[in-house]
């Protein structure tokens, strides 16, 4: 087997990874400023998660490609429509999510503790005086249980918290510990902390609408650690200058990046963090497990993980 991949972005020990999983797997790399030959051997491709911009020409190039592997979590902005129907389509889907469950806990336990607000640099007026909260007994309402959601809700249980998801297809084996819900609705009324961690589609899009906003607990928490997208921004706006939604912790926006001036920037209610969340010492490695886990699977004839649906879109 020959594997094709693009030169647009460089990961050290890809070739040797490739290689150890056996069954004459090698690398062959396709600088991107050189010019495509008129045929490509090679039944797998790599290629990043926005698309390259000759991925087209590569595409027609690669005649025999039977699969292609999205270097990332999501395929929101990945032009799925340019890949033969012929040939399955993956992505290292859930390679980043301790990380990102790690910065979930983090910013809900800011919120309830005030930080950094609490922090001081001059002795204080008043020792000893607060009026903190806590994430014991609250509920934790998941948007998405994939693997992202999975590792919230695990973390969250640790800290007492009551944890309920609504996923976008029914699960005969949930999370340990998860309540599934049936409705949007359900899952807004009840949760003090809701976080979002669905695929970006045209079926999510907005799925925090005006709607969906006047539902959620006074003074409750939204998280965002999925798309922009997800959120209608301008409803966002109005909920929390009424207090409806005390704190959105957001890590990603719309657009990406946000304009100069942008009103979430400076918005009191809003922690607003650069799309970071992912972020980890070995979360290359991470994405790269995902792909190389399925080399060898595909090499042996076996099902590949992580398939996107297209109609879906994730």
């Amino acid at each position: 087997m020959e594997l094709t991949i693009l030169s647009d972005f460089e990961m050290p020990g890809l070739a040797d990874g490739i290689a150890r999983q056996g069954a004459g797997a090698r690398l062959l790399s396709v600088a991107a400023n050189e010019p495509l030959p008129a045929r490509l051997p090679g039944a797998a491709l790599l290629t990043t998660a926005l698309g390259n911009p000759r991925l087209e020409a590569l595409l027609a190039a690669a005649s025999g490609l039977r699969w292609l592997h999205v270097f990332g979590t999501g395929v929101d902005s990945f032009p799925l429509h340019l890949v033969p129907p012929q040939v399955t389509i993956t992505c290292s889907r859930g390679a980043s999510a301790v990380p990102i469950a790690e910065w979930v806990l983090a910013v809900m336990l800011a919120f309830e503790k005030q930080l950094p607000q609490n922090w001081i640099s001059a002795p204080p007026a008043r020792m000893w005086q607060a009026n903190l909260g806590t994430l014991a007994g609250r509920t934790l309402g998941l948007a998405g249980c994939g693997g992202i959601g999975a590792a919230v809700a695990s973390r969250a249980a640790a800290f007492g918290m009551h944890v309920v998801a609504l996923a976008r297809s029914p699960r005969s084996e949930p999370p340990p510990g998860v309540d599934m819900l049936r409705t949007k609705e359900e899952l807004c009324e009840r949760a003090d902390h809701l976080v979002l961690c669905l695929p970006s589609t045209p079926a999510t899009r907005h799925f925090i609408d005006a709607a969906a906003l006047a539902r959620m607990k006074p003074g409750m928490h939204l998280v965002n650690v999925a798309r922009g997208a997800l959120v209608d921004q301008e409803a966002l706006r109005v909920a929390l200058d009424a207090g409806r939604v005390a704190c959105a912790s957001l890590d990603v926006a719309e657009p990406e990046p946000l304009p100069e001036g942008h009103w979430l920037y400076t918005h009191p209610r809003v922690r607003l963090s650069p799309h970071i969340s992912w972020s980890a010492p070995q979360a290359f490695a991470a994405l790269l497990a995902g792909f190389l886990d399925n080399v060898g699977r595909f090499a042996r004839g076996e099902a590949l993980g992580g398939v996107v649906d297209r109609e879906a879109g994730y």
